[in-house]
């Protein structure tokens, strides 16, 4: 409980004091018109309350990572406390933060546009595709799994694939009609049922004595059944990607930074966001680690399941809170990716629609945008969720690092404090690199020839980076 608790606590204690160190860095300026303001269009342009667009932001970034990517990377042992935490605090939420506020300060522009303006039109290009995609395979992953416990709630006739169905017809309303008609309306409604699902959880669990176990030197190790094949690192920080941190939840910035009405009201919406994500992840970690009777028993019921998170969440809901709670609960659950899809649908038609400049006013041109984009999606949910969810974690970790490194730039051209961005920008290289070179679904080297090249990669990363610093400073 003393671990759970003072994890609990940072996390408080980060968005209380944390964010407001590092809003002195982001130029806030709270007289300042905000593109909500100047550039209302009706459609992704709308002006709207902080608590709305928290709890839509909130929303849009908890998919299934801080539910089924905790509950998995709880096969780890206590030790991914220690990421939840200190990647909330000193990455994630920083990462959020800065990226709806460089969004906020580039008229709501996309993050793409934003990398392009920071680390060149090349890498702007690369973004492109490469977000795009990201945001195909997020809106892929984010049917399978809801329509997978949906189809445990309902009667036999609703199967799987007619919830899949279901889903994405509300994907394809969601993402052409304008963001107050229906984002704005019902996201609240499912942001409040999430917030119920985790407090009414982490209640129960303490009210039926279960005893998570506590972060010591003695666990602080790799409790995987399969420690060999993953490895803490890099594989632990790609597995618990939402919870810690995620390049997803940059392309969901700029959706909120048309929308808000001050700038002051950034900390508690993208920092204060990615906080609250970071203490359902905890409180997954925890329940997954405790239900079972301890971390080698998830190891065994997840193994059984074929790493099948979304029977674990099922059977934790029903049991914890009951069958009339645990719907409740499996809703938010279910809420979650559902609203983090269809966001990242709208999140690539209107990537692709900077990069056409093709204005998004009339229906039709929504359309001629988002068609190709659902076909590609619908296309992608006949593929292996197992596969489509390891290229998903890998590609949503490596947004995250290049996002984390434009940061740095623009704290460098601003000549501020770069090394709160830096850090975590040279951490991220390691993981991605070294798990590309690593996974299976990568390149599948050695440990030893994986690592040593990642850490070569990182550290010509850091030294390019030294290079730009030199020359910026003869340059401002």
């Amino acid at each position: 409980m003393i671990t759970f608790f003072s994890g609990l606590t940072i996390l408080i204690l980060g968005f209380l004091f944390y964010s407001k160190f590092i809003e002195r860095f982001a130029d806030v300026d709270g007289n300042r018109k905000t593109p909500a303001l100047t550039m209302t269009d009706g459609v992704d342009y709308v002006p709207m309350p902080w608590w709305r667009i928290f709890l839509i932001q909130f929303l849009n970034i908890a998919g299934l990572g801080p539910i089924f990517g905790a509950v998995a990377g709880a096969m780890w042992g206590p030790v991914v406390f220690l990421w939840i935490v200190l990647g909330t605090v000193f990455a994630g939420a920083v990462h959020d933060f800065f990226s709806g506020m460089l969004s906020i300060h580039h008229k709501g522009l996309s993050i793409t546009e934003i990398v392009g303006i920071y680390l060149g039109n090349r890498v702007k290009q690369f973004m492109r595709g490469f977000t795009v995609i990201l945001m195909v395979l997020v809106g892929a992953v984010f049917i399978m799994g809801p329509a997978k416990i949906l189809a445990t709630l309902t009667p036999d006739w609703a199967t799987m694939t007619f919830w899949a169905v279901v889903v994405f017809i509300y994907y394809a309303l969601a993402t052409m009609l304008p963001i107050d008609k229906i984002i704005g309306k019902i996201y609240p409604v499912f942001g409040f049922a999430l917030l119920f699902m985790a407090v009414g959880l982490s209640a129960a669990l303490f009210v039926k004595g279960y005893q998570i176990p506590e972060l010591s030197l003695e666990n602080l190790k790799n409790l995987h059944t399969n420690a060999g094949k993953f490895p803490i690192f890099p594989m632990l920080f790609i597995t618990v990607a939402c919870g810690a941190i995620s390049g997803f939840h940059a392309t969901q910035s700029p959706l909120m930074a048309r929308c808000i009405t001050n700038e002051k009201l950034g900390r508690r919406v993208f920092y204060g966001a990615m906080v609250s994500e970071g203490v359902v992840a905890l409180i997954w970690a925890a329940i997954g680690m405790s239900f079972y009777g301890g971390v080698e028993q998830l190891n065994t019921i997840m193994n059984e399941h074929g790493g099948n998170a979304a029977f674990i969440v099922n059977e934790i809901s029903n049991s914890l809170l009951g069958k009339f709670g645990g719907a409740l609960a499996l809703l938010g659950v279910v809420a979650a990716p559902i609203t983090s899809g269809d966001t990242a649908f709208r999140s690539a038609r209107l990537i692709v629609a900077d990069f056409l400049k093709y204005e998004q006013g009339p229906i039709k041109n929504r359309l001629f945008v988002s068609i190709p984009l659902f076909t590609v999606g619908l296309i992608l949910t006949q593929v292996d969720f197992s596969v489509i969810w390891r290229y998903f974690a890998w590609s949503n970790q490596t947004l995250a690092m290049i996002v984390l490194w434009t940061i740095t730039v623009y704290l460098v051209q601003k000549r501020s404090f770069y090394l709160l961005t830096l850090i975590p920008a040279l951490f991220m290289t390691a993981v991605t690199s070294t798990y590309l070179l690593f996974a299976p679904e990568g390149f599948a080297l050695s440990k030893e020839i994986a690592y040593t090249t990642g850490g070569v990669i990182t550290a010509a990363a850091f030294l390019g980076f030294l290079v730009y610093v030199k020359r910026n400073r003869t340059t401002i």
